[in-house]
């Protein structure tokens, strides 16, 4: 198993399989793009099934999220979602999307068993999705949230980050859009992981402002079963049966519960969203190491994790690499 010095396991991978996007997001990277990384330096796609399956057989990984970057950019995505698939004890697969291009991919995704998807939009509004992502791009996705639905996909859950100043009036519209369409939606606080290092936490919406913005026309009354490692505090919404969830990383952070571990595209380990260091795996994998190997170094990195990110710590230091970078 992945333990570390505080008790928790990590079963949850979120495995990054590009650090390219087709949107521009602007709290996420400058409008030209970064400079993405080498070919060469990427794991090819049985690098990443040989890596999930040290994951799976060795380390106790029941959970396997493919994100990005935009994972749809991956052309080797359904050959290694269906590799996943097919391992023993079978984990559970999700997809973290921009939903630009899932329509016409979701076939292929469901025939390779892909279970569930998480979509991120922040508006429901077609002139503000172009501001925000600086791409025309509102149609595609939710004619990719409609196929992921019509697939069972379920939950579609949509990932929504408000932005002070631009869409922090539609926390009760993308509720309703959710509530209308049947999908789950989770409101992200923003988090310092900007390519331009310009969040400032004075700008940023939080969980307790969307929460007042959502009672003022919904009834919330707090979910009664067991938050466990999931990042979302969830309410009912109405009396329910139908939940929205708030991810406060920031202002109430859930370290002590978390049960991830992530992969990135050119085969680093993390042990936090926010950490400053990593365990190479793509290195060791190329000199021929076996499963062993893998797996005793990638839990030195889970034991080495700390007990919290250090957000609202005063020496926190934001990390060198971008979310875009890192994986959602």
């Amino acid at each position: 198993m992945l333990v570390d010095r505080f008790g928790r396991s990590a079963t949850d991978l979120r495995v990054s399989l590009t650090d390219r996007c087709n949107l521009r997001c602007t709290y996420c990277m400058p409008e030209e793009g970064l400079d993405w990384m080498p070919g060469t330096d990427l794991l090819d796609d049985d690098e990443v099934i040989a890596l999930i399956t040290v994951a799976v057989h060795r380390l106790g990984v029941t959970e396997v999220r493919f994100t990005g970057g935009e994972p749809l950019l991956r052309r080797g995505l359904e050959k290694i979602v269906a590799a996943t698939a097919a391992l023993s004890p079978r984990p559970r697969i999700s997809l973290t999307s921009n939903g630009v291009g899932l329509a016409r991919r979701i076939d292929a995704l469901a025939t390779a068993g892909l279970d569930r998807v998480n979509i991120s939009l922040d508006t429901v509004r077609a002139d503000r999705y172009r501001m925000i992502t600086r791409r025309d791009r509102f149609d595609d996705v939710l004619a990719g949230l409609a196929a992921a639905k019509a697939h069972g996909l379920g939950p579609v859950k949509i990932n929504a980050v408000l932005l002070r100043g631009v869409n922090d009036d539609e926390a009760v519209p993308l509720l309703r859009f959710c509530l209308e369409h049947g999908y789950q939606l989770r409101f992200i606080e923003q988090m310092p992981l900007d390519a331009q290092h310009s969040w400032d936490r004075a700008q940023m919406v939080t969980a307790a402002e969307i929460l007042d913005s959502l009672g003022a026309a919904f009834t919330l009354a707090p979910t009664a079963d067991p938050r466990g490692s999931a990042p979302a505090e969830r309410w009912l919404v109405n009396g329910g049966p139908a939940t929205v969830g708030v991810i406060a990383s920031t202002t109430r952070p859930f370290c002590d519960t978390c049960d991830r571990t992530r992969l990135t595209a050119d085969g680093q380990v993390r042990n936090c969203l926010f950490s400053r260091t990593e365990t190479d795996l793509r290195g060791p994998l190329r000199a021929g190491a076996d499963e062993e190997t893998l797996a005793g170094l990638w839990r030195g990195s889970a034991w080495a994790k700390a007990a919290g990110h250090g957000i609202n710590d005063a020496g926190f230091t934001q990390p060198g690499r971008s979310m875009s970078a890192i994986g959602g």
